[in-house]
């Protein structure tokens, strides 16, 4: 595949400098990118080729009272349109599966929309197992968008 698969971690924000088009869904910023890096519940699994940033997968590990061992938050997963289809998606998320591993965690979960058919099939192909139950999510837009999107 010509891939390097990487788990970011401080001192990694220079990875970040070349990243391809439509990975993120935004322009990253040095100081967010920094904050997230520094944050140990956070996580970010890279592919690179040749260089550049060709995919991510994002995570967050967090822990609750009523619960012995932490869980692992899915929260973002974008591959470049021309890796698409390549298992560079599974490869980052098997990625973090398995640091979610190594840090202790019971659970991993992630959620995407119904009618978003390559993602179901990304996860479905890496061990989830769809939930029964149907999800509705709410948002609560609690800043005004930086780049003056209206709020959903």
């Amino acid at each position: 595949m010509g891939i390097e698969i990487k788990l970011l971690k401080k001192g990694d924000e220079a990875v970040l400098a070349n990243v391809a088009s439509d990975v993120f869904d935004d322009p990253l910023d040095a100081r967010a990118t920094e904050l997230f890096l520094a944050d140990v519940r956070h996580h970010i699994v890279v592919a690179i080729a040749d260089g550049r940033v060709v995919g991510f997968a994002s995570a967050v590990d967090y822990v609750h009272p009523d619960k012995p061992h932490p869980d692992l938050w899915i929260n973002e997963v974008g591959v470049s349109p021309e890796w698409q289809g390549k298992g560079v998606g599974a490869a980052l998320v098997k990625a973090l599966l398995a640091h979610a591993r190594r840090l202790g965690c019971a659970e991993a979960w992630v959620t995407t929309e119904a009618s978003n058919a390559p993602a179901r099939q990304l996860y479905a192909s890496t061990g989830g197992k769809e939930a029964p139950e149907q999800v509705v999510m709410f948002t609560y837009r609690l800043l005004p968008d930086p780049l003056g999107r209206e709020a959903e």
